[in-house]
């Protein structure tokens, strides 16, 4: 009998997203509050005896080598020796180069995904350690909870998050996160907080978020002044609330208690901008799959 297991892939939000330095191999040092949503990719993986990894459908712009699902499951297997192989089948409903971490996102799916269906066992910090290999964002969804993050993404901490609906908004354009990084405008010198201040003041700066400038996104001067889709998007989505850019861009949110709310303003949204109504999650879907 064939094995195949389909599994979701969430994305993400950035609540805040600051740099607050820069390391000597030129990597960015951020913090950030990671919050899993209920737009995800569906991954699909069915278990080859030979060895093979094997994408089902081509990626237009992406070679098989350079996808992050096939170079996950081939990690995978150079660090455990495993003899099996997989196809993968991937359904895209998070948009590239968004922020929403959709390559990441699906990377840490198939680590999950495979550790389960070839039988591996390694645990979660494992599991976290290989992904940092493929991406600054990987380990929090492998994580599997909504945290803050410092260093380069990879220093996470648990976050408990009140229930939350959430108005995104997809321009149409795709931001590349080197570009912005790279950016001369860039601002690399917020101050820092410590980890234990802002777990301790959470529920305090969570209020603040709409009108506190302390709590924003370093990155997003630099696109809106690249990609002048993302600042009108923006722009429209503030006049309902706080609105924020995610990641490095392009896609932008808004923050609401309640599902109404929420959906009022999305029945707002002008014909020619593209948006959904997204529910905050707990956790990850898959993470009980992973032992810690």
């Amino acid at each position: 009998m064939t094995q195949t297991l389909t599994c979701p892939a969430p994305a993400k939000l950035n609540l805040f997203l600051h740099v607050v330095g820069r390391r000597a191999d030129g990597y960015h040092l951020l913090q950030t509050l990671f919050r899993f949503i209920d737009l995800h990719d569906t991954l699909h993986f069915t278990l080859r005896n030979d060895g093979a990894v094997r994408r089902a459908h081509a990626i237009e712009g992406v070679a098989e080598d350079q996808d992050l699902c096939v170079r996950a499951a081939r990690l995978l297997q150079s660090e455990t020796k495993c003899v099996l192989g997989v196809d993968i089948a991937v359904e895209k409903h998070i948009p590239l180069g968004g922020g929403l971490g959709g390559g990441s996102s699906d990377a840490a799916t198939t680590l999950i995904a495979l550790n389960r269906l070839w039988s591996l066992g390694l645990s979660r910090a494992h599991l976290m350690r290989l992904g940092l290999q493929l991406g600054a964002d990987v380990p929090v969804f492998v994580f599997g909870e909504n945290a803050f993050a410092e260093g380069v993404g990879e220093a996470l901490q648990a976050c408990t998050l009140p229930e939350a609906w959430y108005v995104v908004l997809f321009p149409p354009v795709q931001v590349p996160t080197a570009e912005i990084f790279a950016h001369p405008e860039l601002t690399r010198n917020t101050v820092s907080f410590t980890m234990r201040a802002l777990l301790e003041r959470w529920q305090e700066l969570r209020q603040e978020l709409h009108n506190d400038p302390q709590l924003r996104n370093d990155l997003q001067p630099v696109a809106c002044k690249l990609y002048p889709e993302v600042a009108r998007h923006l722009a429209w989505l503030d006049h309902s609330g706080k609105a924020m850019m995610t990641g490095s861009g392009a896609c932008v949110f808004a923050e609401f208690a309640e599902r109404s709310q929420a959906e009022a303003v999305l029945q707002q949204l002008p014909h020619a901008m593209r948006g959904i109504v997204a529910q905050g999650l707990t956790r990850h879907p898959l993470h009980d799959w992973v032992s810690d």
